[in-house]
């Protein structure tokens, strides 16, 4: 028997309803998860503003972005290529440890790589291990400010969440060789018409500074950490826990 408070208002299909609530029971826990964080600058709070925003004039809650979310699996155990913490300090730059190891996030259009088409031909691979994670065939241009992929290399590892976590809430990405934070794979490719996102129907947002482009037939690697002209790069506390 469906219950009172179960019935979807006039206007609103059940399934609306649900998503609504899976979304705000999320947005709850992530807040008492994460209270020192601050939403105005990381990633994740940006999209989920605009995701509200949206919801707000009645779209779909397919587009909508993540809250914080925390992936609690280890960074190191299990991986192949594993370093202690301060090896990891020594062998990265200040914002690809930031990024990579302790889960940081870089400010929009604070990395040389988000300017970056599919006409750069080459490869983007892990500041940490060098596996290689996107093809350049996949780049597309999301006007998120920051370095987007429609499909990954085998050397990517999705976090492993329900259905619906995945769609309303997003998920993290790292190097499947060393376990470094890479960024966050979201389901909304199909809002990007028109680019190869719309085919494969996913978004990988990605740290500029967690990659280095590597350019086919030769030519000197381009390290993401490095900002584009006139710009410095700016990076916001951990989302993700150390481990």
């Amino acid at each position: 028997m469906m219950h009172s408070w179960m019935r979807p208002s006039s206007g609103f299909p059940p399934i609306v309803v649900l998503f609504g609530l899976a979304w705000l029971i999320n947005h709850v826990s992530s807040l008492s998860l994460t209270p020192n964080i601050n939403e105005n600058t990381n990633r994740r709070a940006v999209l989920k503003n605009a995701a509200v925003a949206l919801a707000i004039t009645g779209a779909t809650t397919t587009t909508a972005a993540p809250a914080l979310a925390t992936n609690k699996k280890s960074r190191t155990e299990g991986y192949a290529v594993q370093h202690t913490e301060r090896e990891w300090a020594y062998i990265l730059s200040g914002p690809q440890y930031n990024i990579l190891r302790q889960g940081g996030t870089e400010r929009q259009k604070s990395s040389i790589l988000n300017t970056f088409t599919s006409e750069n031909i080459g490869t983007y691979g892990c500041a940490g291990c060098d596996t290689q994670l996107f093809s350049s065939e996949d780049k597309f241009s999301s006007g998120t400010g920051w370095p987007s992929f429609s499909d990954a290399l085998q050397g990517v590892e999705e976090e492993s969440v329900d259905p619906i976590r995945a769609t309303l809430d997003g998920r993290e990405v790292r190097c499947r060789t060393c376990g470094s934070h890479l960024g966050d794979l979201f389901n909304d490719g199909w809002v990007y018409m028109g680019t190869s996102a719309s085919k494969t129907g996913k978004r990988y947002c990605i740290d500029g500074g967690a990659l280095i482009f590597k350019p086919i037939g030769g030519g000197e690697d381009v390290f993401g950490d490095t900002a584009p002209p006139n710009k410095a790069i700016q990076y916001n506390a951990p989302m993700y826990r150390s481990s």
